[in-house]
């Protein structure tokens, strides 16, 4: 998996300001890309993130990379539990939560709504984002905001402003273990 593809799609969860990032990854066969996440959980584990694939189809896998100590907070807020009770998530243990969430992966082709509280979301953007069925956001930027929109616009550029400096940076010194930020 070419290090490039982590740093485009995951430099905010790589510095520790987003809980975590997917992105989908073409791998040619099953065993390089099993060696390829653990490869990669070597060098994130330490620096408190952890990497997972949620689904393969077609050679194809949806990635994972999560910080498992945000996650876990985020998974807490009482407006994103109710959220996952609602769908039968276990809330009271996260790694069961990543099961689940792969379940209902593999049983549709589209995403479900909640993924979004796996990602860092604001809980009260993913309820609007499930009740108006997509509609009526107040801005749209990495996700539809339906609640603070100050707030999230704020979000967004740190992500965009993280973005440019780790791929900037990674460009010009190829080292992924310079951009990974301990938490």
């Amino acid at each position: 998996m070419p290090e490039e593809l982590l740093v485009q799609h995951c430099a905010p969860t790589m510095a520790g300001i987003k809980t975590g990032a997917m992105f989908n990854y073409h791998y040619d066969d099953e065993q390089s890309l099993h060696k390829s996440v653990c490869a990669f959980n070597k060098i994130m584990t330490p620096k408190g993130m952890c990497m997972i694939i949620l689904r393969r189809r077609n050679n194809t896998a949806l990635v994972y990379l999560y910080r498992p100590n945000m996650l876990k907070s985020d998974l807490n807020d009482s407006l994103g539990k109710s959220i996952l009770d609602e769908r039968g998530y276990p809330t009271n243990n996260i790694n069961r939560c990543l099961w689940k969430l792969r379940d209902r992966l593999s049983q549709s082709s589209e995403f479900p709504h909640e993924i979004g509280l796996f990602l860092g979301y604001p809980p009260e953007d993913v309820k609007g984002f499930i009740d108006n069925k997509a509609e009526s956001a107040k801005c749209v930027g990495f996700w539809k905001v339906y609640g603070d929109e100050k707030a999230a616009k704020e979000k967004f550029r740190q992500y965009r402003q993280c973005i440019g400096s780790y791929c900037k940076h990674y460009s010009k010194y190829h080292s992924l273990d310079r951009l990974l930020v301990a938490t």
